[in-house]
């Protein structure tokens, strides 16, 4: 952490420095968002000598350089644009509030309590502000009007307060905000008023007094940041400050260190439709399985690339492997990412992707809901930016499979996962080269037999990859007598079902643990289902097979129930527990096959946390999904 400074700055200075801009945003920061309720609370906690929280302002002139914007509201003379000497980390919402209102002779564009854009300028009654004591000011006595500086009434038919010119104002005795700072001219319009009319300007002078000269003294706590901060440490002091708001992301932060040498990465990125500029995000999403790829899963394939790029040139030129750069796709390895890097491989990594996508399709995927793990993509992206379509050869294809199912099935993708895909990366290459040793992945990953009575939550990896699985094996619909992969799959509206009727269960008092379990589920259409109901398995299969659109010998039926892992001789017995059983031990010979390792040693099953409530809608519309 870099050095930093803390004191108090007079609220009048800061607004000045704000409408000169000394003191700017950096580009990262979010808009302007207050509401109208939000503004006049602030002037009546300044009115009221309140403390209203301390702004945190970045020095510049570091190494950290980042694109900077005025505070919305600030127009600049014409010209070039003034350079700021600080940027806003923390205050902007207030600092914009307060400038907006203060100093400018504009309306203020802010919101009503249901979010529906409106302008406003604000006034203070001044007899209301000068009830009750010294130190007292009701929240009353902070007014908003319309555009035109009227208050209007029954369906906007009558006007209730008219402030549209000087004289209406004095007569009203309300007193525009936009003159707290210097009210020369406005008062002495008053006070000429005053004499024409016999009215007592002592008032305003107690006004004056009680409310002007407390903005005009007002006192603001400051903390600086120096500018030797890092650009990691910015970032982390504003996710800490800012902590009402949306999480700062990679993305935005270097959206604004790119901007101040002349590249816009939102651009780049989101493209820009007006200028008929086609984003990576748009490449990427005309294949459906990456349309849920982020901005910050692209920097860190572009980062992984770029550190594995330094790291093989530290190594080929004689470095020890602990003193050569580190593969990283950490937040502040991509912080720190620069922009030559950036062009350097941002089309490669886009290849990369797409290369990803295309093993995701090769393995059975359909939709982005299905993918177990998007953090997984990362590292195999970059893999493929490396090899190219190499990956789809035999020698290559099996390796990854493993590593993949084993990410998958290890369940070692979940939460935190930085290092990991840094090392599987590394490992993978090395792996892929010809080396003996297994990336960490595969090694690390084992398979409890018990987890399948525990796995009911159809949110997590390995109830995802264990149906994907069973797709792969080719799985037959019960309807449709075609493959799960072949039948139109909006008109199937393919769901994830129990094979065991959730009803018959609990008529025959089979524990929800249990037939809730991922054993006693398999993929199949709304058509098969409904003909399901909630009958036992061999009333169902008689009906099916009857069905003249079906029209199956049971033979056929049995067939297609063995696709899906099922021994048709136990479902039509209705015998659940040696259905279990059988279809329990037939999905762990599948996993161990896909992980291409023995499964760890059986244990009694602990059950987990995980809701035992179907989570029918999450995985219903990954699976009507035509991807």
């Amino acid at each position: 952490m870099g050095t930093f400074d803390s004191g108090k700055q007079g609220l009048t200075g800061l607004l000045e420095a704000v409408a000169t801009g000394k003191l700017q945003l950096p580009d990262f920061q979010r808009s302007w968002r207050w509401d109208d309720a939000h503004i006049r609370s602030l002037l009546v906690s300044i009115a009221r000598r309140f403390p209203v929280g301390a702004l945190m302002l970045l020095e510049k002139g570091g190494d950290v350089r980042f694109a900077e914007r005025p505070v919305e509201g600030v127009a600049f003379a014409p010209g070039p644009s003034p350079v700021a000497d600080k940027l806003i980390l923390d205050g902007q919402q207030r600092l914009t509030t307060l400038t907006q209102a203060l100093k400018s002779l504009d309306p203020v564009r802010t919101f009503d309590d249901k979010k529906v854009p409106i302008d406003r300028f604000y006034y203070f009654d001044i007899t209301r502000a000068l009830e009750g004591g010294p130190n007292f000011v009701a929240e009353e006595a902070v007014v908003a009007v319309d555009a035109d500086r009227r208050v209007r009434t029954n369906f906007g038919r009558d006007i209730l307060l008219d402030l549209s010119t000087s004289e209406k104002e004095y007569a009203a005795m309300h007193f525009p905000c936009s003159q707290i700072i210097n009210s020369d001219a406005w008062e002495t319009g008053f006070f000429n008023w005053c004499k024409s009319h016999g009215a007592d300007f002592g008032q305003y002078m107690a006004f004056r007094e009680k409310v002007l000269r407390v903005f005009r003294d007002y006192q603001v706590p400051v903390i600086e940041l120096g500018k030797d901060n890092s650009r990691e440490a910015v970032c982390l002091v504003f996710e800490k400050v800012n902590t009402g708001g949306v999480p700062l992301n990679v993305f935005e932060l270097l959206t604004a260190t790119y901007a101040a040498d002349g590249f816009n990465l939102r651009t780049d990125w989101y493209g820009d439709k007006s200028n008929k500029v086609i984003g990576r995000h748009e490449k990427l999403a005309k294949d459906p399985l990456l349309a849920a790829i982020e901005t910050t899963d692209f920097m860190q394939a572009v980062s992984l690339l770029h550190t594995l790029e330094r790291r093989e040139a530290d190594l080929a030129a004689g470095k020890r492997p602990k003193d050569s750069t580190a593969l990283s796709a950490k937040r502040e390895t991509v912080l720190d990412l620069p922009l030559s890097a950036y062009r350097t491989w941002a089309d490669r990594a886009l290849a990369g992707f797409v290369e990803a996508g295309k093993f995701l399709r090769n393995e059975q995927f359909f939709s982005p809901k299905l993918v177990p793990y998007r953090a997984q993509i990362v590292p195999l992206a970059a893999l493929c930016a490396r090899i190219g379509d190499d990956w789809a050869m035999a020698a290559h294809l099996e390796k990854l499979r493993r590593w993949f199912w084993c990410g998958v099935f290890g369940e070692l993708y979940g939460g935190a996962s930085e290092t990991r895909i840094a090392n599987d990366l590394e490992d993978l290459v090395s792996w892929l080269r010809g080396g003996a040793q297994e990336p960490r992945t595969v090694v690390d990953a084992g398979f409890q037999p018990s987890r399948l009575d525990t796995l009911r939550t159809r949110l997590s990896a390995a109830y995802k990859g264990l149906h994907i699985l069973v797709l792969r094996e080719g799985a037959k619909d019960f309807y449709y007598k075609q493959t799960i992969q072949q039948i139109d799959r909006d008109e199937a509206k393919l769901d994830v079902h129990h094979i065991f009727p959730k009803k018959w269960c609990e008529a025959n008092r089979i524990p929800p643990r249990r037939f809730n379990a991922v054993v006693n589920k398999t993929p199949i259409s709304a058509k098969a289902n409904r003909s399901i109901g909630g009958r036992a398995p061999s009333i169902y299969l008689e009906d099916i097979q009857g069905n003249k659109k079906v029209a199956l010998k049971p033979a056929e039926m049995n067939a297609i129930l063995e696709t899906h892992l099922i021994d048709p001789v136990l479902l039509r017995a209705d015998d659940f527990d040696a259905f279990y059983e059988a279809r329990k031990e037939a999905l762990l010979k599948l996993i161990a096959a896909a992980m291409g390792k023995q499964l760890l040693p059986a244990a009694a099953a602990v059950d987990s946390l995980e809701d035992e409530e179907d989570e029918e809608e999450a995985l219903e519309e990954a699976l009507q999904s035509t991807g």
